[in-house]
């Protein structure tokens, strides 16, 4: 991986359309259950959710793209789109906990889980006061996981979907 798609990957993946999309449906649904309760449950408040979403994805991917590139690691997700379904879900799975090393081996993520960690830990300093615990931090990382998993699934299947959707 270049410097230049090291930054085009950290540019799509903190405001291309996937992540504002995601930001949307995850600010929305903490704003619908009004969590935390200190933003209430009006556009305001799904506002500072959005921001505070925002600063996360942002501080998470900074942190990803500065030490994957210190330590070799591509952050970019590959599709195995020749392979059968449940290959192609394993690879999701397996994708979420690995990267590509510079000589194109797979092994562990790092500088991931560094941002994941990281960004969590960091976000803690502008967060309200009820989703500072060591307990809430947790739950965001593993929430993290989650995500960056579910962002997976998305890049591996999507494209089939709208291919078979406009019959391209």
């Amino acid at each position: 991986i270049t410097g230049t798609e090291r930054l085009r990957w950290f540019a799509v993946s903190t405001v291309g359309p996937q992540s504002l999309a995601a930001g949307v449906v995850s600010s929305g649904w903490a704003t619908a259950f009004n969590n935390p309760p200190e933003y209430g449950p009006t556009w305001e408040g799904f506002g500072k959710r959005y921001g505070m979403r925002l600063t996360g994805v942002s501080s998470g991917n900074a942190i990803e793209v500065g030490l994957g590139a210190a330590w070799g690691e591509d952050p970019r997700y590959f599709r195995a789109e020749r392979q059968p379904i449940v290959g192609r879900l394993r690879h999701i799975v397996k994708m979420t906990f690995v990267a590509p090393a510079r000589d194109g081996r797979l092994r562990p993520a790092y500088a991931r889980y560094s941002a994941l960690v990281g960004n969590n830990a960091l976000s803690n300093a502008w967060r309200v006061k009820s989703q500072r615990s060591f307990d809430d931090t947790f739950i965001r990382c593993l929430a993290g996981v989650a995500g960056r998993m579910a962002g997976n699934a998305f890049a591996e299947f999507w494209p089939d979907v709208t291919r078979r959707l406009f019959r391209r």
